[in-house]
């Protein structure tokens, strides 16, 4: 059955696809918000197909935009059954993008912003087989009533983690990065993280490019250090 959603498409620079970046856009926002990243990485990840796909619901506050899950930030449980509740929409969505690719999970990366990285987190880390990697901007780790619920336990080693915050977060506060971090550190879940110096809710430049080198040495791609590049 074909999926429920779907975005805009990036193809490999080079040939057949050897791995495959899925971003998940935020809240109010849709596919083509962030779909431009790849292009801006794939001289990074030359082998790489992008893949943007525009969450399922109107976005309930701005109707032109997307919404993965409702949010009214007075519920403070809403975060939880948001993400539970889409994580099998979600899932069929990428068992088709990979199947489409020919690859399988340990070639995939899961990209989110803000609403999006609750999504990645939640769903990156209950895949049957581990992702290469996730990459969170502006997000945050939505946690369960029980601890044992953050994250599963894989089969083989967890993925890698990066979050990226902006320091001047006014949307979700920077603490946010580090209660996260803190939490995933704690599950045995391999965990980086940068935070942006007078960003608010966005991604800037220095966070792109820790991206790309993150996912690049995740998928084992051979990267060249430019000036700057830490």
């Amino acid at each position: 059955m074909a999926s429920q959603i779907d975005g805009p498409r990036i193809q490999p620079k080079a040939g057949k696809a050897k791995q495959l970046v899925v971003f998940l856009h935020g809240y109010g926002a849709d596919g083509n918000d962030l779909i431009e990243i790849g292009r801006q990485w794939r001289s990074f990840l030359p082998d790489a197909a992008f893949v943007s796909p525009h969450a399922p619901e109107r976005c309930a506050l701005s109707p032109a935009g997307r919404q993965w899950f409702p949010l009214t930030m007075r519920d403070p449980g809403e975060r939880w059954r948001g993400v539970v509740a889409t994580r099998p929409l979600l899932e069929s969505f990428l068992a088709e993008e990979l199947a489409r690719n020919d690859l399988d999970e340990s070639k995939l990366a899961l990209v989110g912003f803000s609403q999006g990285t609750m999504l990645a987190l939640h769903v990156g880390l209950r895949l049957r087989r581990a992702p290469a990697a996730i990459l969170g901007y502006s997000g945050i780790l939505v946690a369960g009533s029980e601890p044992a619920e953050i994250p599963p336990q894989f089969g083989t080693k967890p993925p890698p983690v990066l979050l990226v915050h902006g320091e001047e977060d006014s949307m979700i506060p920077a603490d946010a990065l580090l209660l996260s971090a803190n939490a995933l550190a704690k599950a045995d879940v391999p965990t980086q993280w940068h935070l942006s110096a007078g960003l608010d809710h966005g991604i800037d430049n220095a966070g792109l490019l820790h991206g790309g080198l993150f996912l690049a040495r995740s998928f084992g791609v051979p990267v060249e250090f430019g000036r700057g590049a830490r």
